[in-house]
């Protein structure tokens, strides 16, 4: 948990210069009109910081910003339409052909998909390393631009030594960026340990509803600035104020329903020890690395091969087949489905999993049903 102020105390004070209503106000306008020639001049010559167009700021998605850089202990904070959207216009922000990134291997495949597919054919390098790697080799990052970090890493979830790893690139004058999805603020803030930037697909615990598809990025003042003036005003990948007014709801209960997750993912990893099909429980706890105080609720579960995959996952009854997470349902995802995209070939070679691995998103329900309901699946899934 935090040891200071929560999310929730925080409100208060994002809500102080308001009307005094309970929520920010959903600001639904797409300008902001000036009373004088004055005025007028100076905003667009910057001297003031008046809204002006929604597609740059607004007064919902700035309530929603504040509190996010309170909550990760940073200067400033963008909010932007989805998670990948602020992974690739933090990444646009700060690179230029011939740059050279290091990212985490197990990376969120679509971070992986816009390394691949948009970033290597403009000219950048990138090379793929484990957490190993990363905190024991002092020369990797060696002319290294940025280094795109997950901590844990997506699908495997292996965590890394934070505090460390931001030694090293500043040793080598490195940015480092992380997604901080995972964890949230709750359990995790990176940039207490040394990392630049922290960047959330707030699609997930943020929400918390699996009805907002949006990211955020936390910063000092000149790196959001940055963003701002590069690649949120020219990409126009914007948040909107309704899903800022969602996200700002769902942070009023992030703590409450991270404890919720992680008590009923502790009780899963310690009774997943005792299943014999269970050959790996993919899920970092509390302080096995420095930093990372608390386990969220997503894990993956490797199976031998006396499990039947796809029969396993029909007979859930309360885990829903779906992609993304951190709301209020359980869902599961099978590697071998999961990673896959239409038109690609060797997914599961190229992201290294294997195909009897599951992802589970645990969420609110009931404990105990969930456990049975997991119990029941596997035991008319034996082959």
């Amino acid at each position: 948990m935090m040891n200071d102020q929560n999310i929730s105390t925080l409100m208060a004070e994002v809500l102080s210069d308001s009307s005094g209503a309970i929520t920010p106000p959903i600001v639904q306008t797409s300008l902001f009109s000036f009373d004088t020639y004055k005025d007028f001049e100076d905003r667009m010559a910057g001297r003031t910081n008046q809204a002006i167009y929604t597609r740059i700021q607004n007064p919902t998605v700035a309530a929603f910003e504040g509190l996010m850089a309170k909550a990760e202990h940073g200067e400033a904070a963008v909010g932007f339409a989805s998670g990948i959207a602020a992974i690739s216009s933090t990444l646009l922000a700060f690179l230029k052909p011939g740059d050279r990134i290091a990212c985490v291997e197990h990376v969120y495949p679509d971070t992986y998909r816009f390394m691949e597919r948009i970033l290597r054919p403009f000219g950048v390098e990138i090379s793929y390393h484990s957490a190993a790697e990363f905190e024991n080799n002092e020369d990797l990052l060696a002319g290294v631009g940025i280094a795109f970090l997950e901590s844990p890493s997506s699908v495997i979830f292996t965590p890394l030594n934070l505090p460390k790893v931001a030694q090293l690139a500043k040793r080598h004058g490195t940015l480092t960026m992380i997604d901080n999805s995972w964890a949230s603020p709750v359990f995790q803030r990176p940039l207490t340990l040394g990392i630049d930037i922290v960047i959330h697909s707030a699609s997930k615990y943020i929400s918390g509803h699996s009805d907002t598809v949006a990211g955020v990025v936390v910063s000092s003042q000149p790196h959001i600035a940055r963003i701002r003036d590069l690649t949120l005003s020219l990409l126009g990948a914007k948040l909107a104020p309704f899903e800022a007014f969602l996200l700002t709801r769902g942070l009023r209960t992030l703590n409450a329903r991270m404890m919720q997750h992680q008590a009923t993912a502790n009780l899963f990893v310690d009774r997943l020890a005792a299943v014999p099909q269970v050959v790996k429980i993919n899920s970092p706890g509390a302080n096995e690395v420095p930093g990372l105080t608390g386990r969220s609720g997503l894990i993956s579960i490797e199976f031998n091969d006396n499990v039947d995959i796809p029969k396993f996952c029909d007979a859930l009854k309360h885990f829903r087949l779906g992609v993304s997470w951190g709301g209020f349902e359980s869902l599961i995802l099978p590697a071998r489905v999961g990673l896959a995209q239409a038109g690609e070939k060797n997914s599961m070679q190229a992201f290294g999993v294997s195909p009897n691995l599951v992802r589970m998103s645990l969420g609110l329900e009931d404990a105990e049903d969930l456990w049975a309901d997991f119990m029941s699946a596997l035991s008319q899934s034996a082959t």
